[in-house]
């Protein structure tokens, strides 16, 4: 028995019509991602998107055959955002996994239900954005003297802490946006309860009340810093010299 085929929307052999469709797939993507950047995956529909588009979802249909192929092309068009940097010498490795790694978290910040979607599929996508960013970041550590195995593991063990850490950054900033309130107003909002729930732990009640006052927007950037570091670190040793 032969085995079943992929299911994705790369691997559909396209439709044919003589007429041309009512929408572009261009169009229908960008609207997509707006929604999504707007209301979250949960809010998203097919015939939601018909609608802002001003058209019915069978016109949406005719590019994709349901919401998770529409997915997947969103989910490729915003990973081709991250930007990869070129490494033309081995002492450029480690700057060039930092901004990559930047890069990567900053896409996430900027589309918050991108972290849980690509952690939900664990990066599986095929589409020619997720290939050419991937294939990127390969060359960036084999680059930096990784054999193309461990340049695969090293990539992978960055990318998922990057992702790891982004989806709760943007799961908190998704969370401050839909209150209203700014960081500064959330935290002389919550802060008091937390100090308070810390009183019989000593220290937690020492790092709330050092923590206090402290930009938790700039704390995430020093947090991110600070693991990223540490991995590369830990990576460091592995090249082969």
């Amino acid at each position: 028995m032969a085995a079943e085929e992929y299911a994705s929307v790369w691997t559909r052999p396209k439709r044919k019509r003589r007429e041309q469709p009512a929408l572009s797939q261009k169009q229908i993507v960008a609207e997509a991602i707006k929604l999504l950047d707007a209301e979250g995956l949960e809010a998203l529909s097919m015939r939601k998107l018909g609608a802002a588009l001003g058209a019915v979802a069978t016109a949406v249909y005719w590019h994709v055959a349901n919401k998770e192929e529409l997915i997947e092309l969103v989910v490729d068009q915003i990973y081709g955002e991250i930007e990869v940097p070129e490494v033309t010498s081995p002492d450029e490795w480690r700057a060039a996994a930092e901004a990559c790694a930047e890069s990567f978290r900053g896409v996430i910040l900027q589309h918050p239900w991108m972290g849980s979607t690509l952690a939900e599929v664990g990066l599986t996508y095929l589409g020619p954005n997720m290939m050419r960013v991937s294939d990127r970041m390969l060359a960036l550590y084999e680059g930096g003297g990784f054999s193309l195995l461990e340049a695969n593991q090293a990539a992978t063990t960055v990318a998922a802490y990057v992702l790891g850490v982004a989806s709760t950054e943007a799961a908190t900033l998704t969370k401050l946006a839909r209150s209203g309130l700014t960081a500064d107003d959330w935290m002389t909002k919550v802060w008091p309860a937390a100090e308070q729930a810390a009183q019989d732990y000593p220290r937690m009640k020492e790092l709330y009340a050092a923590h206090r006052g402290h930009d938790i927007v700039g704390g995430s950037e020093d947090d991110f810093k600070y693991g990223l570091a540490r991995i590369l670190d830990g990576l460091e040793p592995r090249r082969e010299r």
